[in-house]
């Protein structure tokens, strides 16, 4: 890892409409920082991340980089402390990294559609990575799950029963990237999960209700027998529903602006 320097893409916000080693223009990159900003702070209050895990945003479609913060709490994240990173999980900045960038680089490796990714440790969701019952859709705004049940990533058939159940490098990546193949979320047994979708407001979305699924799911659990959404339910749900992630983002981000004082 090279030093930065302070006209790097990788330090602070560069003059509107300049060029930048991201390969894109300055006041694109300098708006999708803030819109990142955001997701952050959204995830911290919907419940999502706390001080802990963490979100992305491909710099623009096709590209191999992405912006992700160094490594911060979601909720102390700045526009300043954004990385642009590679698909190697590297940047030019002379910064502590996110021992799980690696999630981050082997995804969009992959997914050329992914253009946002979030890694969190929601806590309803955590029980249903350790058990026999799988996660499922079982509410409307969570189509996006698969019906068949939402893949576990078993981190011990790949690094043995003595890691720290992290994604610490690319290999392991390579592998979680793998088991989630082309759907929209995969849990990591006693760890969490990782939501990616076609674009920053998606993929929050979808980290949001994922969240929201497994706790509506545990609840229907304990008084009896769900019914889960069908797989037609499903489908047709995230086509309807899912089209509607803007309405989410805006009164979301709107709730998360920072006040004055901060």
């Amino acid at each position: 890892m090279t030093p930065g320097n302070a006209n790097s893409p990788d330090r602070g916000e560069a003059a509107p409409g300049a060029a930048t080693g991201s390969g894109v223009a300055s006041d694109e990159l300098n708006a999708l920082r803030d819109d990142l900003v955001a997701a952050n702070r959204i995830l911290v209050r919907q419940g999502v991340l706390d001080a802990f895990g963490h979100v992305s945003s491909r710099v623009a479609p096709g590209m191999d980089r992405f912006l992700l913060s160094g490594n911060l709490a979601p909720g102390s994240v700045t526009a300043s402390d954004l990385l642009v990173h590679d698909l190697e999980a590297t940047t030019s900045a002379e910064r502590s990294l996110y021992l799980e960038r690696f999630i981050h680089a082997e995804i969009y490796r992959r997914r050329p559609d992914v253009m946002a990714i979030v890694h969190s440790h929601s806590a309803s969701v955590i029980p249903l990575g350790v058990t026999s019952t799988p996660l499922l859709p079982i509410i409307h705004m969570a189509g996006f799950l698969p019906t068949s049940g939402t893949a576990v990533f078993e981190i011990s058939d790949h690094a043995g029963d003595a890691s720290d159940l992290l994604i610490t490098s690319s290999s392991l990546g390579a592998s979680l990237a793998e088991a989630l193949g082309d759907d929209a979320v995969i849990l990591m047994r006693g760890h969490g999960s990782v939501a990616v979708g076609a674009s920053l407001p998606e993929a929050v979305y979808r980290a949001v209700y994922t969240e929201v699924n497994a706790r509506t799911q545990l609840q229907a659990l304990a008084l009896g027998t769900p019914r889960y959404l069908s797989s037609g339910e499903a489908s047709t749900a995230a086509r309807s529903v899912g089209g509607q992630t803007a309405r989410a983002w805006n009164v979301w981000r709107e709730e998360a602006r920072p006040t004055t004082a901060e």
